[in-house]
């Protein structure tokens, strides 16, 4: 049964689903090596790998296909995100897995993400940024903007 309290929380929650959800963000999500960790999987019964996930693989390769607008690129990094996504290769060494879920996303990147330089580079131009306003706030309340 539904509660006014459950209804507004429920339509807060949809509001910011729907408003990041972008492809830009579902690549991000898709790029975080954390979410393809067995400790944050284990975590919640529910959760998947985001290539496992159909709505967030879609925008993912939307965000490709607007950013490598060759195709031959856009198989490269396709290639490359299979490997990472799947563990394959350097990718499946035993601490590139364990450090998925400890080191910070940019580091992983950073040590581990040199068997897939596109998707690397990728993943430390997208992984640096903040993942909130709360850094532009900050600047424009400081020049009084």
């Amino acid at each position: 049964e539904s509660s006014t309290f459950y209804d507004v929380v429920h339509t807060i929650l949809v509001d910011r689903w729907n408003k990041n959800n972008t492809p830009l963000h579902c690549l991000a999500h898709s790029l975080n090596p954390k979410y393809y960790s067995n400790e944050w999987l284990h975590e919640n019964p529910n959760r998947v790998p985001p290539y496992k996930n159909f709505e967030i693989s879609q925008e993912r390769l939307k965000c490709l296909k607007r950013y490598f607008s060759n195709s031959e690129d856009r198989t490269k990094v396709t290639v490359e995100y299979a490997k990472f996504s799947t563990r394959a290769g350097l990718f499946g060494d035993v601490d590139s897995l364990h450090e998925r879920y400890t080191l910070d996303p940019t580091i992983w990147w950073a040590t581990y993400g040199s068997s897939a330089p596109m998707i690397q580079n990728l993943a430390l131009k997208l992984l640096v940024q903040p993942s909130s306003s709360s850094c532009s706030e900050r600047n424009w309340s400081t020049y009084s903007f």
